[in-house]
């Protein structure tokens, strides 16, 4: 389901949980945020989030630790840590207990590596695996940090490098190279937990993780949710090797396609970028970054830390105050 017809699926639910009746849902359907956090305390709320899906990878472990990785994602993108989690599971009655262990081995380890505890969860019998988490985190409900507070003039940093959707793509039609998927994998195992602890340290006013919607779609809910307009910087966005020749080739997955349906009408691309990059900036992500928007007085103090913790960032552009997303 493509992200206009989701949106379309959803709106009529948010009128049966009116706000005014839930006063400790701090982020529910009416928000419609990265994650739903519900307050229990004034010192504590809790981040409820749940993502799976069919391997993008060959190897059983890398994938479920991919799968893991970006369902907990969520929780990092709202400024949490993650607690608990569930496996969600859908397996074929044919496939081999090993890849089965190893996959619920991958997701396991990646919670473990999160801080948090792999708790139970549920599997059905299904054509094509499908695997991910159901995920409980904990916020400061003073601290939720949200897609849509961005204000014009914050800058904006992501955190790890695109083209993960558009190789995983090569690597199902056998024309991927090895070190390429290699790469990427790695960046897709990679948790958001690093980012998102030394956000919180220096205060910033929006963020959201990169994934399905693709850059160019979560920067439109970014900057559609909160009011304001942002420009990308084609020469500063980072792509991981491989990619732009992918992109070259037409290798795309079908949700490129979905994603520029949708948002299409609210981008406007300087007359120098071709085609093929409007295409893969609209290709899905899976365990992308953080797109952050922190203002410029406290830009030095984020990079500063992220440089101090090894942590990977680009600053890629700029909030401004016209509508929609301009590249060039």
């Amino acid at each position: 389901m493509g992200p206009e017809a989701l949106a379309q699926v959803l709106r009529p639910l948010s009128g049966i949980f009116p706000a005014k009746e839930y006063p400790d849902l701090l982020v529910g359907l009416e928000v419609s945020d990265d994650a739903a956090v519900y307050r229990i305390s004034d010192e504590l709320a809790i981040v409820l989030t749940l993502d799976f899906f069919a391997p993008v990878v060959d190897d059983p472990y890398d994938y479920g630790a991919i799968a893991a990785a970006n369902a907990m994602s969520d929780v990092y993108a709202m400024g949490g840590e993650v607690v608990l989690a569930l496996n969600i599971c859908g397996f074929p009655m044919d496939l081999p207990s090993k890849m089965i262990s190893e996959i619920l081995r991958g997701g396991a380890e990646k919670v473990a590596e999160a801080g948090g505890a792999l708790v139970g969860g549920h599997t059905v019998i299904d054509q094509e695996p499908k695997y991910g988490l159901a995920v409980v985190g904990f916020v400061h409900p003073d601290h939720i940090a949200s897609k849509a507070a961005a204000k014009a003039g914050d800058v904006l940093v992501l955190t790890k490098p695109l083209g993960m959707g558009i190789i995983a793509t090569a690597l199902k039609m056998e024309m991927a190279q090895p070190d390429h998927v290699r790469a990427a994998v790695e960046v897709m195992k990679t948790l958001n937990r690093k980012p998102a602890r030394l956000m919180q340290q220096v205060g910033i006013d929006a963020v959201t993780d990169i994934t399905g919607f693709a850059l160019l779609g979560h920067a439109q809910e970014m900057a559609e949710k909160s009011g304001v307009g942002i420009r990308l910087s084609l020469e500063s966005l980072p792509f991981l090797e491989g990619a732009k020749g992918y992109a070259e080739k037409q290798i795309f997955p079908a949700g490129a396609g979905r994603n520029q349906k949708c948002y299409a009408p609210r981008v406007r691309f300087t007359p120098s970028v071709p085609e093929w990059m409007q295409v893969l900036l609209y290709t899905p992500e899976t365990s992308g970054g953080l797109l952050i928007a922190v203002p410029e007085k406290k830009l030095g103090e984020l990079i500063a830390l992220f440089d101090q913790e090894g942590q990977s960032h680009w600053i890629i552009g700029r909030v401004v105050k016209r509508e929609g997303i301009e590249v060039g």
